[in-house]
């Protein structure tokens, strides 16, 4: 077995996969560097990601499969899931071996992973688009912070875009350490070093406007006056709005407390 070693990136992952066709490996397997252990009995490919190399994988892909299915590919991949590289790899693999197409083969084991999982990472992105609360620093920036189940802010970018065009803001993800940036002209990704008091950024009370505590508190005011308590179904609402989301909810953190 050959094992494939990429940096992680997606631009690496389609280099990796160029490589196993340009080398002919013989039973591959993609993994990237930071969840590669070692084993002295495996043959070590290390990738070297270039963009002609994934331009041409991504180019050949768009011609085989619909836009949906090539999009499908995007989001699997950004599921972050154990082994889903080489879900990834079986599925471009029949795509270029078949004269046919083949998203809608389900009973493809790889055709119905990457289906499956690519609705959860659009579900999530579209939560996230939902569930982002700003908070206004001293120097203007609107900052949120998220922890979503996978790497879904390459997809929040556009929408955040149009809908904030006129202020500068960032959102950043505390499980992968890292965020998007907008300037008001192009949104760019981001790594930023916190000061220790705010808790590798999920606190930055310290630089909040002086306004913004009064803000959240009507935030607050306002979620509980548009919530009947007649009419309160707390399973349908976990359901639309799972816990792991409250943590970031201004208007949820009096509730939180309380469960």
């Amino acid at each position: 077995m050959y094992v494939l070693l990429y940096d992680g990136s997606f631009d690496g992952f389609l280099s990796a996969v160029f490589d196993v066709y340009y080398y002919k490996f013989e039973a591959p397997h993609i993994v990237s560097e930071p969840h590669f252990n070692g084993n002295i009995f495996e043959n070590v490919h290390t990738v070297v990601t270039n963009q002609k190399h994934s331009t041409r994988v991504w180019t050949g892909l768009t011609k085989k499969t619909s836009p949906e299915a090539v999009q499908q590919v995007y989001k699997t991949f950004l599921s972050g899931l154990p082994n889903i590289e080489n879900v990834l790899l079986q599925f471009i693999q029949y795509a270029f071996g078949s004269p046919l197409a083949i998203e809608t083969d389900y009973g493809n084991a790889a055709v119905l992973a990457v289906h499956q999982t690519a609705r959860k990472v659009a579900r999530e992105a579209h939560r996230m688009e939902a569930f982002v609360r700003f908070q206004q620093t001293a120097d203007g920036l609107f900052y949120a912070i998220i922890e979503p189940d996978f790497n879904v802010l390459p997809l929040l970018t556009t929408h955040f875009k149009d809908r904030y065009a006129d202020q500068r803001w960032m959102i950043w993800d505390g499980k992968r350490r890292y965020g998007i940036y907008y300037d008001l002209s192009d949104v760019a990704t981001v790594q930023v070093t916190f000061d220790t008091h705010t808790n590798s950024g999920k606190d930055i009370s310290a630089v909040y406007d002086e306004n913004e505590a009064l803000y959240q508190q009507l935030w607050q005011q306002y979620f509980k006056s548009v919530n009947i308590a007649a009419r309160k179904n707390t399973k349908l609402h976990i359901q639309h709005m799972p816990v792991r989301y409250w943590k970031y909810l201004p208007e949820k953190q009096r509730l939180r407390k309380q469960l």
